[in-house]
């Protein structure tokens, strides 16, 4: 009997040792557990294809040199800061409004998607493209480039321009970015605006036949109807930016 009795005060005596230990070594998983967690796994990113900012139903301003200039309105805004060259894309619509040095409104744009190479400070807008100028005139095209440094906007691809007087198509184009100086490079129609409404349904080949001659390369300045013509060429390039 006291040889049971002291086996079993050993034993008894021995459950706080184990559970000791036992508790140390659960502690010491936990806390490598813990140190796991805390680590920073890098991930095989390509910063080319993966934004570094998304924001939705974008409405906001911004300014160059502490002046407001733009504002910027789209239903999607992708930032890719770390890309080679940072650029942002606006896939779904773009409507942009530039103002001048006292907040008034230059010119409007919208269109279906655009680009914008951040270090260039060049905007390539695509789609259905439309920009309204100060004097109400409508710029209508498939594909515009803006460049800011240069200030200037150009296009290669077919464009036409709605005044109130005329409507003028064409290819080739370039303005300053106000769209109150611009070039046409290849015109291919200018349509007195009462006639083109009113022959809307006629032949389109007799509506032109009772236009003015038609040069290649037409200059027009908002302040004047001074065109220079020649024949036309029409064609239809597409000019990409340089990278």
């Amino acid at each position: 009997m006291p040889d049971r009795v002291s086996q079993s005060t050993v034993q008894l005596r021995a459950l706080p040792i184990f559970a000791a230990m036992l508790l140390m070594v659960c502690a010491v998983h936990l806390s490598s557990c813990s140190d796991d967690d805390n680590k920073v796994y890098a991930a095989n990113v390509d910063p080319e294809l993966t934004p570094t900012m998304l924001t939705r139903n974008v409405s906001t301003l911004i300014s160059d040199s502490g002046i407001t200039r733009y504002r910027v309105e789209a239903p999607l805004w992708l930032v890719y800061d770390e890309a080679k060259e940072p650029f942002w894309i606006f896939p779904r619509t773009l409507h942009l409004e530039r103002f001048d040095n006292f907040f008034n409104k230059e010119a409007t744009v919208d269109c279906d998607s655009a680009t914008y190479l951040k270090n260039k400070q060049l905007w390539i807008l695509d789609g259905h493209v439309a920009v309204v100028n100060l004097a109400g005139e409508k710029f209508l095209t498939e594909q515009l480039f803006w460049d800011q440094r240069k200030q200037s906007v150009y296009s290669d691809s077919f464009i036409q321009i709605i005044r109130s007087d005329r409507i003028m198509e064409g290819y080739g184009f370039v303005s300053n970015e106000t769209m109150t100086d611009f070039y046409v490079k290849n015109v291919s129609a200018i349509l007195p605006v009462n006639r083109s409404n009113a022959g809307a349904g006629a032949d389109s080949a007799a509506v032109q036949a009772s236009a003015p001659e038609l040069s290649d390369s037409t200059s027009v300045n908002a302040d004047s109807s001074r065109t220079a013509m020649r024949q036309p060429r029409p064609r239809k390039t597409t000019r990409q930016p340089n990278q």
